[in-house]
């Protein structure tokens, strides 16, 4: 297990603004630690791509945003990306990871009805690897996967100030909500981005479930990782870059100031 003693840095990469969610948890726990927050929107949405493509894409990328900003560590908040690449960034890199896989087992574990549904970009929900959760950890579980062809691009709209229909948000969670044999208690949002939209999600669903963000155990990893001595203490600056290089318009930047609040930098 890495210890930090001086005060951390630590990269959040996401393929775009999902990572948010991610971050605004590791904050809380780090408030001391210095921030660079990489959303790769020139790649966005990463379902658009070929897992080889993503791979191709996103190593070299990681590899040269070390370089750059000598991260303590790096945190790759996009559950498409964990799901193909950490095993090559840890091969090629020496920095540790914190990677983001749908929460099953929690779910599986806390489901009253073991009725499950995994919610996420098409990508993740077809990826071997999140079969293999499944397998692994939802031996008593009904296990629904829900691949949302919208969902993410939907709440980076709606971040950048878009307005956002009840109606398209309905239509990309119908499928998580299973009424037979119990019907289904539980979601996994297996996409950080979902989390963005979580109060119209809340509003939408046909009855209430229990929806699992990953974000909070996520940032628990990442401070037992950095040791108890670093990143504690006040807010420090944070940086957040687009790969477009383009900068945030004035109804982003109003945004994001419930992520980054004061501490944001240029």
């Amino acid at each position: 297990m890495a210890f930090v003693s001086h005060t951390p840095t630590i990269l959040v990469f996401d393929s775009g603004l999902g990572g948010l969610t991610v971050f605004r948890e590791i904050v809380k726990l780090r408030p001391g630690a210095r921030y660079v927050y990489v959303a790769d929107d020139a790649y966005f949405p990463y379902g658009q791509h070929t897992e080889d493509e993503i791979v191709a894409r996103v190593v070299p990328l990681i590899g040269d945003l070390i370089a750059e900003h000598a991260p303590d560590l790096v945190v790759i908040a996009c559950n498409t990306a964990s799901t193909l690449v950490m095993t090559q960034l840890r091969e090629a890199y020496g920095v540790p990871f914190v990677g983001t896989v749908p929460a099953i087992k929690p779910a599986c574990a806390s489901s009253k009805t073991k009725r499950v549904s995994v919610l996420g970009t098409r990508g993740t929900v077809k990826r071997e690897y999140t079969r293999k959760l499944i397998a692994d950890f939802a031996h008593d579980c009904d296990v629904t996967l829900v691949g949302a062809e919208n969902l993410a691009s939907l709440a980076e709209a709606a971040l950048r100030g878009e307005r956002v229909s009840d109606d398209a948000i309905a239509a990309e969670i119908a499928p998580c909500f299973l009424n037979g044999d119990g019907r289904t208690d539980t979601v996994v949002l297996a996409c950080t981005h979902y989390p963005l939209l979580i109060d119209q999600m809340l509003a939408l669903a046909p009855w209430k479930v229990d929806w699992i963000d990953p974000a909070p155990a996520i940032a628990r990893r990442v401070s037992d990782l950095l040791g108890s001595a670093s990143g504690l203490g006040e807010t420090l600056g944070a940086r957040i870059l687009f790969t477009s290089g383009q900068a945030p318009s004035p109804v982003l930047a109003k945004a994001l100031t419930p992520f980054f609040g004061n501490s944001l930098v240029s």
